[in-house]
């Protein structure tokens, strides 16, 4: 099984680290997270500048983009293969979404 594991608190938070390590062991983990926090921008698309992507020492990929490029971009070229599974965490604070 694939899985892309993505947040929007960035590569570096603690949550997606603690996240790919406990997953690791069920399935092989693609990580693409934003190179930043980009929480409350989790829904909205970069259209005014280029992307770009680089790795960092961990292996983990980062997008100076939303939650959303981040996806989209793995899924449209990076990934070689389509995952089995997109999970997105783990947040760091509380998460109160688009209907609080």
């Amino acid at each position: 099984m694939r899985i892309l594991l993505s947040n929007d608190d960035g590569y570096f938070a603690p949550g997606i680290a603690i996240l790919a390590e406990a997953l690791s062991d069920l399935a092989s983990i693609t990580v693409v997270a934003p190179e930043r926090d980009r929480s409350g921008a989790s829904n909205s698309l970069t259209l005014d500048r280029p992307l770009s992507v680089r790795k960092s020492a961990n292996g983990f990929q980062f997008v100076n983009g939303t939650p959303t490029d981040c996806v989209h971009l793995a899924v449209t070229g990076l990934l070689e293969e389509m995952p089995d599974m997109i999970i997105s965490g783990i947040n760091l604070g509380a998460n109160m979404g688009d209907d609080t």
